[in-house]
């Protein structure tokens, strides 16, 4: 069991009850995780990433790529829409959570592949294959 206290506990009732309107929860489903839980395998040729990010359209995932160096971004965009009926409030939800980290050799960008299906994102990241060393002519 995990003996932390959950951030929905113990200090949310505190805000509430000291600076009620210090304190606004997102009124649009859960809000981003804090960090992009990740599980990195690595393969002869290739590092192999799966991603959660629930409930984010694939057009607001973001994947970068410098050297050894990923870095995975997500953004929320929420907002109500109500049809034939005259709006009168508009709420809206935006967030966005990034995770970067180390891998211990360079990737292949252009032959690197993404996919995301079912709020998991999937990454293919070849091993930029180490060239012989070349000899320099001396002049």
């Amino acid at each position: 069991m995990n003996s932390l206290i959950a951030r929905s506990g113990l200090f949310d009732d505190f805000f509430k009850d000291v600076a009620p309107g210090f304190y606004v929860k997102p009124l649009h489903g859960d809000p981003l995780p804090a960090q992009i839980k990740v599980d990195v395998k690595e393969t002869p040729d290739a590092y192999t990433v799966q991603a959660e990010v629930p409930g984010v359209s694939k057009d607001d995932i973001h994947v970068t790529i410098e050297g050894n160096v990923v870095t995975l971004r997500a953004e929320v965009k929420q907002q109500d829409q109500t049809q034939d009926e005259k709006l009168l409030r508009s709420e809206r939800y935006y967030g966005a959570v990034s995770r970067s980290f180390q891998l211990p050799q360079d990737i292949d960008n252009a032959a690197a592949k993404a996919k995301y299906e079912n709020g998991v994102l999937m990454l293919t990241l070849p091993k930029k294959t180490a060239s012989a060393g070349q000899r320099l002519t001396i002049e």
